[in-house]
């Protein structure tokens, strides 16, 4: 029975090695969904509560500033840890690892949290300000790509079931993590009134969550992965 599930385990493995993009994405859409409905429904609240105290749009923005730098930030954390987890499931070139988590998680975290929910609110009509932390406060990132690097390496030691509960736990916080900075940023930069277009906002931080967490988790360190494997085969 146990040699059964161990060769159903590694079937599911080897299956889960040839998903393709689209698979990826499909198979990472349900996170999104939920976590931006889930991100939706808190600000909803927060909203309410700022509506009670009459907070003024300025204030609003100011805060949500504030909550979008945390969970920028925090983002940082996962997605270098996943892409960290993934790349060594694949390989064991610890500065090509390295390498890539820090060049993929930098740009797929910035891509989702600020350069797309930019362009979803210009898209409404919003004017927007491009803030990029990466140029304005590269000193508060470092610490935390630094840790997700150090964390992912270490997850990455431990036994490969537990490594792959992980993946999956560490995934779903990601996106959910993610659905947060990217709204907060929508709204610091002055979309105070995005409960109107509640049904456009939903559907844009989909996409700006799904594709490029699953891009960084995913598909960008296992593609890497890989090509340093067959590089070193020929």
């Amino acid at each position: 029975m146990e040699n059964k599930h161990l060769d159903h385990n590694h079937d599911h493995d080897q299956h889960a090695h040839e998903h393709t993009l689209t698979g990826e994405l499909v198979c990472h859409l349900p996170y999104s969904v939920f976590s931006v409905a889930f991100g939706l429904a808190i600000l909803s609240f927060l909203v309410y509560g700022a509506l009670l105290i009459q907070a003024s749009p300025a204030a609003v923005c100011k805060s949500s500033m504030v909550l979008f730098h945390s969970f920028h930030f925090m983002h940082i954390v996962f997605a270098a840890t996943g892409t960290m987890i993934t790349f060594f499931r694949f390989s064991n070139n610890i500065p090509k690892g390295i390498l890539v988590s820090i060049v993929s998680s930098s740009f797929f975290c910035t891509l989702s949290d600020a350069i797309l929910p930019y362009l979803g609110g210009e898209l409404l009509g919003v004017h927007m300000h491009l803030h990029l932390c990466f140029l304005t406060e590269l000193h508060n990132i470092l610490p935390f790509l630094v840790v997700g690097l150090l964390n992912g390496f270490i997850m990455s030691r431990h036994h490969s079931s537990r490594q792959g509960m992980f993946s999956v736990f560490s995934h779903f916080i990601h996106i959910l993590i993610s659905s947060f900075a990217s709204i907060f940023y929508l709204i610091s930069q002055g979309c105070t009134d995005w409960y109107q277009n509640i049904g456009l906002v939903f559907l844009f931080l989909v996409v700006a969550v799904v594709v490029p967490c699953t891009l960084s988790d995913v598909v960008v360190p296992m593609a890497f992965a890989r090509a340093g494997k067959k590089n070193e085969k020929h």
